[in-house]
């Protein structure tokens, strides 16, 4: 393959990757102002409504949320396994979120640090990327520690993470191998956390 096909190829790409994006932050916007990614009944109501294609209008509003870091994920992440059970449920979330992820971190490579800070605030960023600066090794680790965390910001690290020289291999292990057990913490601290407390006070 020469290169020049090679360049046609890669603008393809970058126009299929500027499609996606744009069409995310339309249905992201959309999707926010309507209510959907704010309140659990209203995405239920959404998903149910469309038994069938259910799943796969959960797992595409996953994916958008993890592209669009802005948006909250906390809601979706729980709705999930409110609607489908804790199993379908666990494995929709991690389908949307792993393949979400792996955008986030393509458009990161892409369009480098502009798009990193256009979703992450400055004084965020700086602070991610005096982490970088310990060393890439060092980086790494706290990468995936940050993935095991329930509470960690995921989706902004995966954007700083892009701009480092981490390998698409590690990373790709990280997500696959780290989201079951932060996307099970999150789930159960949701749905479970304020029973939990109540019984632990009382």
């Amino acid at each position: 393959m020469n290169d020049k096909v090679l360049k046609i190829i890669q603008k393809i790409f970058n126009i299929i990757s500027i499609l996606g994006m744009i069409a995310c932050v339309i249905g992201g916007y959309f999707l926010y102002r309507i209510g959907i990614l704010q309140d659990p009944k209203a995405l239920s109501e959404l998903v149910m409504a469309h038994y069938l294609l259910g799943p796969f209008i959960f797992i595409g509003l996953q994916i958008i949320q993890v592209v669009i870091p802005i948006i909250p994920g906390g809601i979706t992440t729980a709705a999930g396994v409110m609607i489908f059970g804790p199993y379908k449920g666990f494995l929709y979330n991690y389908i949307g979120i792993v393949i979400g992820s792996i955008i986030l971190f393509h458009l990161g490579r892409v369009y480098g640090a502009a798009l990193a800070k256009t979703f992450i605030k400055e004084k965020s960023y700086d602070k991610y990327m005096s982490w970088v600066h310990k060393g890439q090794k060092t980086y790494d680790w706290i990468f995936v520690i940050a993935i095991l965390l329930p509470i960690a910001p995921d989706d902004a690290l995966v954007l700083v993470s892009s701009q480092t020289k981490m390998t698409w291999r590690f990373f790709l292990f990280t997500i696959l191998f780290g989201k079951p057990w932060s996307i099970f913490l999150y789930s159960y601290l949701l749905i479970h956390g304020g029973s939990f407390l109540s019984n632990l006070l009382n």
